[in-house]
Order: structure tokens, then sequence, then C-alpha cells
């Protein structure tokens, strides 16, 4: 046997002592004179229902505000799982990526529910398949059990303690020892005294012992004195005792002839913590065909054969189930569509009246119930003759894909990557969100916008076009100005319009489930040594041909919904980043050239416009606005047909965004990306002979097939692919596969 060294034996003297201050400080065990005086000092925490719960602990993570195309939008933290930072060796992060407008969707909800003073209405989430639905559920589930464990999101229960005198019975009911004080508690008393623990299994307030009167005297007299304008829960106010607890109370009450402070020395409150995993507080159902409370009868249990004789001869029954292990807390029944309705209608009933009747007794409830389920079933239940009688217990919450590529990429970049062993190209997982993003965008119909010119000017987008407005509010170049401006203000008008089509827009398409699957097997391509691009690509044509999804069978609509033809769109846009990355590695031209060039251009036509000199900081002279630079750089934008109209446009451009930004300086990039992509291009175009020649010096270089070259190339190839490694994170493969590709499809001779 080995012997255990007096390391260990301290170790574990330390984790000892930190468990039991632990235990000590969270108040896991106290009486119900101590719970009283807790609950003094914090009347609303120790008050709340499920939805107040609930809602707390969104407000206790907090919200922040991001920027999107259509304005700042508020995002839930729990959301993004910020207790789990750190904890994760893998670096995964199954956090919820995007769907802020589905987080007030379900904050509404709770704050009506907080509002009405009961949960009255089932939630249910609804989308197409993968569309993170169940992924919602989990966040909140996720962050209530790490809110359980701070001192905001403290929850109490209450259970039954009977110790054995020294004659033998138990204390309580007729035992004549008198070695307890009339003023103790038992709470505290070791197990080895403890005759008999009996839980409440539903976990009721510990204020629920109370008699109703001084109840709602003492919570609204706490209320008035912490200044809570909020009116306390009825359930509280009004409630009473479960079946079981109100049977133990009324024996103990019996037994010390009305006197409730020696049937108070018998309860020990316990904290309560949510958890998933055992159940508490915190489940989720699948789409079994059961009820899902029963009762079964305690005092014919062998093993609670200490009951005392003045409880044995009733009839207690103990309530389990899904709906009692959820109680206070969240349930979640998946896909609660795939149940006959008969198997369910119980439910709805159950949740607009708050109780649930049994075999022996009346559960009440007390639970945020959360459902999901997909479109085609909730399509067939709103064909039910009874849907209608159903609507109003409903919330419903559509949940549809994500319609931005940016948020689709982190979803693959949180969930796929951490699990690649090998190395991750750069754009692999854009690659594969953009293709799915166009799969699930619908044509826009002009005749839906109450605006003529919104509408010709959305229905005009192609698919890629729509789906970089959605990414970054970027409106194509062959927009006039005005027409620009007009559809950047009617962003979530053309969000928001009806398709014509029977789903909503991001209703259809492909799964990030299927995306998943797809970047995996690409990372395993033995034709590639990276995850790369081309592997991705390789894959959606695999899965295009297969023709085994819904969304692949649907008829093209004006460049929407063309799936296979999506592979080469998001080739080309694919490889104008690759072009743009190793365009600036190789520096040719200096990038800041182009906002100074653009910058000197503004100075000289708003001279040019309010006919006026200026002092020239190159020269220190008094001069004119230069006709033939002006000119040179309208040439290289394509050429302007009405140079005045162009000169004036491009000032009302920078007098808007002076009147947005007041005091800010003017960011040319943010302005005027367009017209500083077309300088580059005219910039690099006239050096395309060159670009041509370093990308086939690369990929020799790659390919350690160099020997034929100058020393001077392989120098510059070289320093070519360390930049494109320290600035852009590739790595060699990926370079041979990026640059390759580049050289096939565009620098040919």
């Amino acid at each position: 046997m080995t012997e255990r060294g007096p390391a260990a034996h301290e170790e574990l003297a330390r984790i000892g002592v930190s468990v039991r201050e632990r235990f000590s400080a969270q108040k896991r065990v106290l009486s119900f004179e101590e719970y009283l005086a807790l609950f003094e000092a914090h009347p609303w925490r120790h008050s709340r229902d499920a939805s107040r719960y609930l809602r707390d602990c969104f407000d206790h993570w907090g919200v922040e505000s991001l920027p999107g195309p259509g304005g700042s939008r508020q995002r839930f933290r729990l959301f993004d799982l910020p207790f789990l930072r750190g904890r994760n060796p893998l670096g995964r992060h199954d956090h919820l990526v995007g769907h802020e407008d589905i987080q007030r969707a379900f904050y509404r909800e709770l704050c009506n529910f907080v509002r009405e003073g009961r949960v009255n209405r089932l939630v249910m989430l609804h989308g197409p398949n993968g569309s993170a639905k169940s992924t919602f559920v989990q966040c909140i589930m996720r962050a209530m059990e790490h809110y359980a464990e701070t001192d905001e999101g403290s929850a109490y229960m209450f259970s039954w303690i009977f110790p054995r005198g020294r004659d033998g019975r138990t204390v309580g009911f007729g035992s004549t020892d008198d070695s307890f004080s009339q003023s103790e508690s038992f709470a505290h008393l070791p197990e080895s005294a403890v005759d008999l623990r009996l839980a409440s299994e539903v976990r009721e307030s510990p204020l629920m012992l109370l008699p109703r009167d001084e109840r709602q005297r003492l919570v609204r007299d706490a209320y008035a004195r912490a200044g809570i304008d909020e009116v306390p829960t009825a359930q509280l106010l009004d409630g009473q005792l479960g079946a079981k607890n109100r049977q133990v109370f009324e024996a103990l009450l019996t037994a010390y002839r009305g006197d409730l402070r020696r049937v108070l020395m018998h309860v020990r409150v316990e904290r309560i913590y949510v958890s998933e995993r055992y159940r508490v507080g915190a489940v989720t159902v699948g789409p079994q065909v059961a009820v899902d409370a029963q009762e079964r009868q305690i005092t014919a249990d062998r093993s609670l054969a200490a009951l005392p004789a003045s409880l044995a001869s009733l009839a207690l029954f103990e309530t389990h189930g899904e709906l009692v292990e959820a109680r206070g807390g969240i349930l979640e029944f998946s896909d609660l569509l795939k149940r006959p309705l008969d198997a369910w209608r119980y439910l709805l009933l159950a949740v607009e009246e708050g109780e649930i009747p049994l075999h022996a007794s009346v559960l009440p409830l007390d639970t945020v119930f959360v459902a999901t389920s997909n479109d085609v079933h909730l399509k067939a239940f709103r064909e039910h003759h009874e849907y209608r009688s159903f609507r109003g217990r409903l919330s419903l919450v559509q949940v549809p894909y994500l319609l931005n590529p940016r948020e689709e990429q982190q979803i693959y970049d949180s969930q796929i990557v951490p699990q690649v062993r090998t190395h991750v190209a750069p754009h692999a997982t854009f690659v594969a969100a953009l293709w799915a993003v166009l799969g699930r965008l619908a044509r826009p119909r002009a005749e839906a916008f109450a605006s003529a010119r919104l509408g010709t000017l959305a229905a005009s987008l192609t698919p890629l076009e729509k789906a970089d407005f959605y990414m970054d509010l970027r409106v194509p170049s062959r927009f006039a100005q005005d027409d620009a401006q007009v559809l950047r203000a009617g962003h979530d008008q053309v969000r928001a319009a009806p398709t014509g089509r029977p789903e909503v827009e991001g209703g259809s398409g492909p799964s990030p489930r299927e995306v998943r699957t797809l970047l995996l097997d690409a990372a395993q391509d033995p034709d590639f040594s990276c995850l790369s691009p081309l592997a991705v690509l390789r894959r959606i044509r695999e899965l295009c041909d297969a023709d085994d999804y819904d969304f692949l069978k649907e008829t093209p609509d004006g460049g929407y919904h063309d799936h296979r033809g999506f592979i080469e769109v998001v080739r080309a846009r694919w490889l104008d980043r690759v072009d743009d990355e190793f365009r600036r590695s190789t520096g040719l031209v200096d990038e800041a050239k182009y906002t100074e060039t653009f910058e000197r251009y503004i100075t000289h036509v708003s001279f040019w416009l309010k006919r006026e000199r200026f002092v020239n900081p190159m020269t220190g002279q008094d001069e004119e606005a230069n006709a033939a630079f002006m000119s040179s750089v309208e040439a290289m934008l394509g050429g302007v047909q009405d140079v005045d109209a162009f000169r004036r446009n491009i000032m009302s451009q920078i007098a808007g965004h002076a009147i947005d930004h007041p005091g800010a300086k003017i960011e040319i990039e943010a302005v005027f990306p367009r017209l500083l992509e077309q300088l580059r291009e005219a910039t690099f175009g006239a050096r395309r002979k060159q670009l041509a020649e370093i990308a086939r010096d690369v990929l020799a270089v790659s390919h350690e097939a160099a020997d034929g070259l100058e020393v001077g190339r392989v120098e510059r190839a070289r320093g070519v692919m360390r930049r494109m490694e320290d600035e852009h994170g590739y790595a060699v493969p990926s370079i041979r596969d990026a640059v390759g590709e580049l050289v096939q499809r565009r620098y040919q001779r």
C-alpha cells in the first residue's frame, strides 16, 4: 500500500477548511428564525416567484450596447456565458450568437409575467431546425446555475426535522424528553441526532409556513421598509402549503397545542442550487407521451418507517416529475408539437390556471414554461381546429436562422475551430458562413414596401449585395448617393418586409448543423494540409450534388435560392479578400497613400467649389485648386461623367457626416469605402504584371521549388509570405492554397 505523504495530508486539510468556510458563508442551512432575519434584510430577494427570479437573472448579468447596421442594439450578456471564461481548456464556447431581437422578446415576456403576478402563458420558440432555439434555453439554464451561487441569486426551501428523544419517541409527537429547549431549533442538529428528515419536494418558500394574514402583513411591511414599489406575488400573499406539508404542519400544531414557535423548531431552511444535470429548477423534457407530474404515497414506503404514528396514520403523498423538479425555475419542452395534442392539452390549461390537479391533491405551479418547435409542426398545429382556443395561452417567438455572415462565422469560429487539430486557413469559416447565409436570403418584393422607391431599390439587390447590406449596411456602388441614403435609412423595413414566401426570411436554407459537419469533414480532407477554403468549397459542392436536403430543391428566384450557383459567388468573394491581403503583403504601395491622396482631393474640391485659394502645406505657397490633380484622381475612379455634380456630392456626404457626428474628425475609410477601393484597384491595376510575378514566386518558394529564381526574388517572396503569416494569419499550406487559386483565376498571363 502506498503511504500517504505529508503534502497530500496538508492539501486535503486545506481543501476541507475551504469547503467548510464556503458552506458557512453561503448560509446553506438556517433555522426558521435565521431565515426570517435574512428575509427582513432582503425582502425582494427572498419573496420572488420563478418569473421574477429569471428576470433578475437576466438583469444580474447585465446588457451591453452593440453597434449594428440598423443602429445600436441591446444584448443580454448572459447569452455570452461570461461566467465560463477561463474555465474551458479547449476554448470551445457554445454561447448564443446574434438573436438580440429574440432576447428582447423573451425578456418582455418575463416582464409581462411579473406585471401580471404569475406565469400564465407558455413561451414557444419556433423556427427551422438548428436555428439555436435549444441553445437559447441552454444559455438561460447555465446562467441560472451560476446566478444561484451568488448572494443575489440565493433561494431557499425547507425540510421537516424530527429528532429522537431519550425515551425513544420522536420529539414533537408525544416524547417526554425535555433535553431540548423550547426555543431551540432542530435545524443545526447533527445527523446522528436526527430521527427523520422530510423534505419539501416542491421547494416552497419557508414563508408559506406562516398563517396567511400574518404573512401578508409581514411581507408588505418588509416591502415598505425596503422601498420596493412592486407588489408581492399573489402566490406568496394568498397561496397555501402543499398537501403533504399542510398535513405535517397541522399534525405538529396539534401535538404542540397551537404553539407555532415549537412547530417552527422542526423547520430546517436549506439553500437551493439550480442544476440542469440534477434537475433542480432547470429541466428539459423530450417529446415523450406522459403527464409531467405524479404522486406517490410515502406513508407506504418502508424506508420511512421512522415516521411518528401521528403521521404514519395519514395518507401522505409526495409529488414528483418534471413539473415538480422545475418548480421555481424554467421547464423546457423540447419539440413539444411532436407530442400528440391530447398528451399536452392539460399543460396549457394548467399554465393558465396556475395549478394542476393530481390524484390526491392540487399542485401549484411556479415555473417559466418554454417550448421549442420547428415551423413544420407549428404550421400543422395552426391548421388544427382547436388551435384558436390554445393561441391565447401561447406566446410565439420566431427564431429564424442568422442573416449576417459575420455573426454566422462566429458560430463556427467558437464551436468548430477549437476542435480542429490542424491549421485553420484564414476565411475558411467565412466561406462556409457566407454560403449558408446566401442560401437563407429571400428576394425582396417591391410591392411589399410602403415606399415605392425603397421597394424598387431593395428588389434590385442581388443575394450577395443583400448579405453585404445586412452585414455592414454596404450599398452597391452602382446606386446614386440619394438612392444609397434611402436604402440605408430603410434598413429595418428591408429586414421586416414580407418576401412572398410561406416562411419568414431565414426560415429555410442551410442549417448551422449541416455546415458544422461540412467544416469538420473539410478539415479531414486528405488533399489539403489544413482546413482550407478550397476544401470547404469542395464539401459544399458535394453537399449540393447529393441533393439530400429540402432547401436544395427550392426553385431559384432572380438569383436567390441558387445554392449551387452561390459556390462561385463565395469563391469570388474569398479571392477578393485574398487578393487584398496579398497586395498589402507585397508592400508595392503604402496603404496610407490611398487615404492621403483622397484627403488631398477633398481639400482641392472644397476650395474649388468655394472659388478660393489655399495655402499648399507642401510648398507653403498660396495656390488655387489643382484641376489636373482632381482630374487624375477622378480618372482613377473610373471616369466621372458630371464632374460638378460628383464633386458637390462628395462635399454633401462630408457635410452629412459632420451633422451626424458633431465635432468628430471625418473617417475617410468609413464614409468613402467604395471610392478608396476604386483608388486601390486603379493603383494595383497598373502593377498587375508585377503582382503576378510575385505571386508565382511565392508559389515556387512555398512548394520548395525556387532553385531557378534569382536570390532577390526569393527573398522578396519570403518577405511576402512572412507578412501574410504575421499580419493575416496564414501558414505555408494556406498560402499555397490561396495564392495558387489567385494565380489560376486572376493572375494568369
